[in-house]
């Protein structure tokens, strides 16, 4: 009787287990949540560095003097599940570059493409950039190896995914998850497919790895120093390497503040063009984040 009591309790915890399971689908939705609920009403400084690279004794270094930019980014989610968003970013450094901006839309609704515009401060002018289409290149980051679907969130609709393994990556435990682009995506990516590292208890991809549509590895994406910030989990430090350009672009964020009030005109094309503006918004957005 007790062989058979016990026999029981194994088969209901491993029912229940089994239950507990997340499908890939779910493990996504989750990690794009995180994503989301930590640009919501955010506020940052970071440090972005780009420059070509070479391997010299098991490591990827450098191969030219980097081109560094400081920047500082305000973001904000929108819709009934937050997920269309407004990110813009204002170059503070160096001085030949204060002023440059990038604003960037994008859009739960699949009919709908990402939308930026890049203002360049010594000619006073905007520029809309093309994105959305097959046959031009991924919108650019300021000119580094991240582009603006690198760092997009609430595509997850866009995309089928499967557990391929699972395991320890960096002590970590993660699943791999393979996301496969649905019909509608395939005319606005230039990946056929991007596998993800995530971690398990975190719910943060720490490892990602794109590839083009001939089925070759074009970029890999690392997370690091990775800590919660308001109860999300952020990483500072992201570095992506294009196995193409071979160049590198690492962005490290030095501070960040969620929760901050921003103005939805804030996120629009006066912040880029409008300096008084600007200048206005953002030293109210320092304070806020100071205190």
């Amino acid at each position: 009787m007790k062989n058979n009591y016990f026999a029981i309790c194994l088969a209901v915890l491993f029912s229940a287990g089994v239950q507990a399971e997340l499908s890939a689908r779910q493990i996504m939705e989750k990690v794009d949540q995180n994503v989301r609920q930590s640009n919501d009403s955010a506020f940052s400084v970071s440090v972005l560095s780009s420059c070509r690279f070479v391997q010299r004794d098991r490591q990827v270094v450098c191969s030219d003097q980097p081109r560094v930019k400081k920047l500082e980014t305000v973001s904000k989610q929108y819709g009934r599940q937050l997920k269309d968003s407004r990110v813009i970013s204002v170059v503070l450094e160096p001085a030949a570059d204060r002023g440059v901006g990038m604003l960037t839309y994008s859009y739960d609704d699949d009919q709908k493409d990402t939308e930026s515009w890049l203002y360049l401060s010594a000619l006073g002018k905007v520029k809309r950039l093309a994105s959305g289409d097959d046959d031009k290149e991924p919108v650019a980051f300021f000119g580094s190896e991240f582009t603006t679907e690198d760092m997009e969130s609430g595509k997850t609709d866009e995309y089928d995914y499967r557990i391929l393994q699972q395991g320890q990556y960096g002590q970590r435990p993660v699943w791999v998850v393979e996301a496969t682009p649905t019909a509608a995506r395939r005319n606005k990516t230039r990946y056929s497919k991007v596998l993800m590292w995530v971690d398990k208890e975190r719910f943060l991809v720490i490892k990602a790895q794109p590839f083009d549509k001939q089925g070759k590895a074009w970029k890999r994406i690392i997370a690091r120093d990775i800590e919660q910030v308001a109860g999300h989990w952020i990483a500072r430090d992201a570095q992506v390497f294009n196995m193409k350009s071979r160049r590198m672009s690492r962005l490290i964020t030095e501070a960040i503040t969620l929760g901050v009030e921003v103005d939805d005109e804030f996120l629009t094309q006066r912040t880029l063009t409008d300096k008084a503006f600007r200048e206005h918004g953002l030293a109210r957005l320092r304070a806020a984040a100071v205190q």
